[in-house]
């Protein structure tokens, strides 16, 4: 869940896990620490119709739920980190 500043709409101001209700590190509009976001937009033949789905999780969370997976998360090495 996110919460954004009253006078800048795209400058987040907290940020919490939407599993665990961990509320993760945020500085100056930066957040400092591992984030999933998560946006589903379901379109035709679903049953959320128009509905967009908008969450966060923390790593941990992040973790618990991809380990899960019957077939795991395909993963890839970065070598420029934004």
């Amino acid at each position: 869940m996110r919460e954004y500043m009253e006078n800048d709409k795209d400058t987040v101001k907290k940020i919490v896990c939407n599993q665990c209700g961990k509320s993760l590190q945020v500085e100056n509009g930066i957040v400092k620490e591992g984030v999933f976001r998560g946006v589903a937009r379901w379109g035709f033949f679903s049953e959320k119709d128009g509905e967009i789905h908008d969450f966060d999780l923390c790593e941990t969370c992040y973790d618990r739920m991809a380990g899960s997976f019957r077939i795991p998360v395909e993963k890839e090495e970065q070598t420029e980190l934004l």
